[in-house]
């Protein structure tokens, strides 16, 4: 009998995980409270809660395709990944200082500075490490982990709000001490791979007009997840969902937590199955999963009903986040997997942007329902493009479907 795929996985790869959990726990407290307090606190609106979000992530993403390069470039991935997780950390004591909505703003562009600088490398990394009929488990595993670390944060973030008193400032300081942690375990835990000829010279220099070399499969899956990324807005409109069915202030994090849990229990077993070769059906089930989540979003007008679209957007991001990064890392050369997940993240970061700049405008303009509905009308483009596009784009490493 063999052995399990979690007991086959690399000690580094665990602990990349691990990681993404210390700096989720950090990041999700903050940012399961962030929307709340830039509205009732400082005054923002919704519009501008969208742009705050999209700038951000976008920065993110952006940074993503120039440090992804880097990590090709140079032949070492974990001092980017070290940069990355250490930039992130020493902002998170800005927040609970921040007077104005200007110091946010800083705050959050500096802290996804430091995630785009770190992320691209340490996917990469994650894929020089692991054995190729392993990759959706890894990739699921880490998505596992890091979303442990989502429902931890929310969780801390409900504790503290009750304890002081909605009180954000103090709370926000809270997450000061795991997101140094991370850190820490990153740089004693995690050993990279010598590169093939990165001593000794043998090996060219990668340059950016080597994209080229990337195939037609990979950029099928660049602009399916684009498309997509423009049917998922930043989820703080799940926060803000949520207020606007008048749920208490100190239990909206709760939305956060639901969703993680979900997604927590379903990434790794979809990245299993995505390596048995079922990633068309998952990326079905999972574009299906988003559409009945925005319809049920659009219509809430209850708790519970939040709840519900919630759980089931959960749903949605277990069964496709990891499986995308299992088949970007499948379908780039090895010396160009740095450079792949950068443009990967590079595109997903324009439409990361403009979902959120559009979905802030929407809310304000027509509201919840209408700005979940737009959604799922995206949502609907990119699972017809997906029924359509039947050649061997998610066919790669000779597994059908995937």
């Amino acid at each position: 009998m063999s052995s399990s795929p979690l007991s086959r996985l690399p000690a580094s790869v665990w602990t990349l995980g691990v990681v993404s959990m210390l700096m989720d726990i950090s990041s999700e407290l903050i940012h399961s409270l962030l929307p709340l307090f830039l509205v009732t606190v400082l005054g923002a609106s919704t519009f501008a809660v969208g742009m705050i979000e999209g700038i951000a992530e976008a920065t993110a993403m952006i940074t993503k395709l120039f440090s992804g390069y880097l990590s090709d470039y140079v032949r070492k991935r974990k001092p980017l990944v070290v940069i990355g997780y250490g930039l992130a950390a020493l902002t998170k004591p800005i927040f609970p200082l921040a007077s104005s909505i200007s110091w946010v703003v800083f705050a959050r562009f500096l802290d996804r500075v430091g995630k785009g600088v770190r992320d691209a490398p340490r996917d990469a990394l994650i894929a020089d490490i692991t054995p190729s009929d392993l990759r959706g488990a890894a990739y699921g595993l880490r998505q596992a982990l890091d979303t442990v670390g989502a429902v931890a944060g929310p969780l801390l973030a409900i504790g503290a709000m009750l304890w002081l008193a909605d009180n954000f400032r103090t709370a926000f300081w809270v997450a000061v001490a795991p997101a140094f942690a991370a850190v820490a375990v990153l740089i004693l835990g995690v050993r990279e791979p010598e590169a093939p000829g990165s001593t000794d010279g043998s090996r060219p220099r990668i340059h950016f007009s080597d994209c080229r070399r990337l195939p037609a499969r990979y950029w099928w899956i660049v602009a399916f997840a684009g498309v997509l990324t423009l049917a998922r807005f930043s989820e703080a409109f799940l926060i803000l969902r949520a207020q606007s069915v008048h749920m208490v202030t100190a239990w909206i994090p709760l939305v956060m937590v639901l969703m993680s849990v979900v997604y927590a229990l379903t990434a790794f077993p979809a990245g299993v199955l995505a390596d048995r070769g079922h990633g068309r059906k998952l990326l079905s089930g999972g574009l299906l999963a988003l559409i009945l989540a925005d319809v049920i979003l659009a219509g809430a007008a209850s708790v519970g009903r939040v709840l519900g679209g919630t759980a089931v957007w959960g749903l949605h991001m277990g069964l496709t986040q990891g499986l995308l990064a299992a088949l970007v890392a499948e379908t780039a050369p090895a010396d160009l997997r740095g450079t792949a997940f950068g443009v990967f993240n590079f595109v997903s970061g324009f439409a990361l942007l403009a979902a959120s700049a559009l979905a802030g405008w929407l809310w304000d303009a027509f509201g919840p329902s209408f700005t979940f509905g737009a959604s799922a009308a995206f949502a609907a483009i990119a699972w017809a493009g997906l029924l359509a596009h039947r050649d061997s784009a998610t066919e790669s490493g000779g597994k059908p479907g995937y």
